[in-house]
């Protein structure tokens, strides 16, 4: 129980990558706030069953009016944030020449200023605490590009140098910061691939398949430990090896 009475913020929280990583946050012992433009009770329930306190909230994170309603509802309940994870994250692939503005608009807001916005508004009392945990879900498209998404690229690259800016930042105030860059893993999306295509996919990978949810919520738990006291201003590739620096 390395999370013992903490208590954490998963935006994105509903499902996927973001549902596991509450509900292996939970596991380790956290409470959990889940920030969501689609909140789902399923989490709540699933959370509740470990043992655990949990919040589901309605946030837009584009907006920082709802973004501070959320966290001051927060604080009111438990009096204390202790870990946030920034991973709302959204997709509007599209060649750069047929690219919609409002569409490069949106993924950046999304991916990029709601992890600002979220930040800044748990730094306060992160701040007054010595103590924090920041984790920023970012992708290794962010560093290795990929045709058709040079919005969702240019997000995940900005959350990265966010990522080490605000380490340096807030290092001296006992807070880390650090992103994980997950590569091919398991979501609806890839459900959908033919045989052909998953090959395709997993061909890519000297592990040789895709990744699972819980690959990332295990390195989030890790990053949101005192085991991880001594990390900041990094980013953890969760890849099979797709991405080596």
């Amino acid at each position: 129980m390395r999370l013992a009475n903490k208590v954490a913020i998963v935006t994105g929280g509903a499902r996927g990558i973001g549902q596991a990583i509450a509900l292996r946050l939970a596991k380790e012992g956290a409470h959990i706030a889940i920030c969501d433009v689609q909140p789902s009770t399923d989490t709540v329930a699933l959370i509740e069953e470990h043992g655990q306190a949990a919040l589901a909230l309605k946030v837009d994170i584009t907006k920082e009016s709802q973004v501070k309603e959320a966290v001051d509802e927060i604080m009111a309940k438990w009096g204390r944030i202790d870990v946030l994870v920034n991973n709302a994250g959204i997709t509007r692939d599209n060649l750069l020449l047929r690219m919609k503005e409002s569409d490069w608009d949106l993924v950046l807001d999304v991916n990029l200023k709601g992890a600002f916005l979220f930040s800044q508004a748990v730094l306060r009392p992160m701040i007054r605490a010595r103590q924090g945990r920041i984790i920023n879900i970012a992708s290794v498209v962010g560093l290795m590009g990929n045709p058709g998404q040079t919005n969702y690229a240019a997000s995940k690259a900005g959350l990265i140098g966010f990522t080490k800016s605000l380490a340096r930042e807030v290092a001296s105030r006992g807070i880390t910061v650090n992103s994980i860059a997950p590569g091919f893993i398991a979501s609806d999306m890839t459900d959908v691939l033919s045989e052909a295509q998953r090959k395709a996919l997993m061909d890519q990978v000297p592990l040789g398949e895709i990744g699972l949810p819980e690959d990332v919520a295990a390195v989030a738990a890790f990053l949101a430990s005192d085991d991880a006291r001594y990390v900041t201003g990094q980013t953890v590739n969760v890849d099979g090896g797709l991405v080596m620096d």
